[in-house]
C-alpha cells in the first residue's frame, strides 16, 4: 500500500518524464475506459471511471494496471474532495497484486509530466518564460515538470480568481521559482515562451493573436466536447501534436476547429508516440508555433505506477 507522500516522492519529474518517453516509444495495450453512473437515494450520481492498461506480450516485465476514478460532485457540501482515485498494479503474467497506489497524486504528476515530455520535443530549447493558466492540482506542479526539460527562469500565473493566482505565485516563490501573478492574460501570453493551460473552461481563454512566434501552447483541460481553452486562431498556422488520437474525438478544443476546417490532414500533425519513437520530428525552427493537446491515457498511469513500484522496491 503506497500512500500520498510515498507516491509523490517516487515520481520526481527527472525520472517520470523519461519513463513516459519509454512507455510511448514502446507502447502498451489500452482498451477504452469505462464510465459507470452510480445513482444515490437523493438523486445525485457518483461517476466511476475505470481505466485499464497492460504491457504488450513480449515485454520483459509484464504489468497490468487499473485506475479507478470516482467523481462525486456533492462532496463539497460534505467537506470532501470531489475526486478520489486509486491505482491497482498487478503482475500481468501471474495476476499477483503488486501494489495499491494513490491514484490522485499519480494522475496529477503523470499529466504534468506528459506536457513536459511534449515540450521536450516542441518547445524551443531556450524557452525560459512559462505562463500557467489555472491554479488547480496539475497547475501547481507544471513549473516543476517543465523545469525538468527546459531552462525555465520565470513563471507567470493567471486565473479568473486573482487571489488564487497570487497564492499559487507565493507558493512557487517558496519553492524557489521567480513567479508572479498576472492580471492581464493577453499581455502574459504575448510575453511567454510556453503557455500551459490546466482549467475547466468551457469557453476559450487563450486567443491565437496573442501568441508570440516560436511559442508553444500546452492545452490540458479540455477533455470533453463541451470544454475549450483555446480559440480557433491558436491552431491556424501551428503544428499540432496530441497525446493520443483520442484527443481528436474527445476535446472541444479540437472538435470545433476540425468541424470548421481550421484543422485538416494537410497540416503537420502527430502523437506523443510518433515523437518518442522518432517517426516524426518535433520543432522544425525557432519561429514555428506548436500546440500540444492532451486528454490523458492509461499508458501514462501504467508507466507511472511501475516507476512507483520500482522506487519502493529499491528502498
Amino acid at each position: 500500500m503506497i500512500d500520498t507522500q510515498a507516491t509523490r516522492d517516487a515520481l520526481p519529474f527527472a525520472r517520470l518524464v523519461p519513463a513516459l518517453h519509454r512507455a510511448f516509444a514502446e507502447g502498451c495495450e489500452v482498451p477504452p475506459r469505462q464510465a459507470h453512473a452510480i445513482g444515490q437515494a437523493d438523486g445525485s450520481v457518483c461517476t466511476s471511471l475505470i481505466m485499464p492498461a497492460w504491457s504488450r506480450p513480449r515485454s520483459a516485465r509484464p504489468h497490468y494496471g487499473v485506475k479507478i476514478v470516482n467523481i462525486a460532485p456533492g462532496n463539497a457540501a460534505r467537506g470532501l474532495p470531489g475526486l478520489h482515485a486509486s491505482y491497482l498494479l498487478f503482475d500481468a503474467l501471474t495476476g499477483v497484486p503488486l501494489s495499491c497506489i494513490d491514484g490522485s497524486v499519480l494522475t496529477t504528476r503523470r499529466t504534468a509530466a506528459a506536457s513536459a515530455l511534449a515540450a521536450s520535443f516542441l518547445a524551443r530549447s531556450d524557452a525560459r518564460r512559462l505562463l500557467v493558466v489555472g491554479t488547480g492540482a496539475v497547475a501547481r506542479v507544471l513549473p516543476e515538470a517543465y523545469r525538468a526539460v527546459r531552462p525555465i527562469e520565470h513563471v507567470a500565473v493567471w486565473a479568473r480568481a486573482p487571489d488564487k493566482a497570487a497564492a499559487l505565485a507565493d507558493a512557487l516563490r517558496a519553492d524557489g521559482f521567480d513567479a508572479a501573478a498576472e492580471g492581464d492574460l493577453a499581455a502574459a501570453v504575448a510575453q511567454s515562451d510556453i503557455v500551459s493551460c490546466a482549467t475547466l473552461a468551457t469557453e476559450p481563454l487563450v486567443q491565437g493573436r496573442w501568441l508570440a512566434p516560436g511559442s508553444h501552447l500546452d492545452l490540458i483541460g479540455s477533455f470533453t466536447p463541451q470544454m475549450r481553452e483555446a480559440d480557433d486562431d491558436c491552431f491556424a498556422g501551428a503544428s499540432l501534436f496530441v497525446d493520443t488520437d483520442e484527443a481528436l474525438r474527445k476535446s472541444g478544443d479540437l472538435l470545433g476547429p476540425l468541424s470548421r476546417g481550421v484543422l485538416d490532414a494537410a497540416r503537420r500533425y502527430g502523437t506523443l508516440a510518433d515523437l518518442c519513437s522518432g517517426s516524426l520530428p518535433g520543432r522544425q525552427g525557432p519561429l514555428e508555433r506548436t500546440v500540444f493537446k492532451s486528454v490523458g491515457t492509461a499508458l501514462e498511469d501504467l508507466a507511472a505506477a511501475v516507476l512507483v513500484l520500482d522506487t519502493g522496491q529499491r528502498r
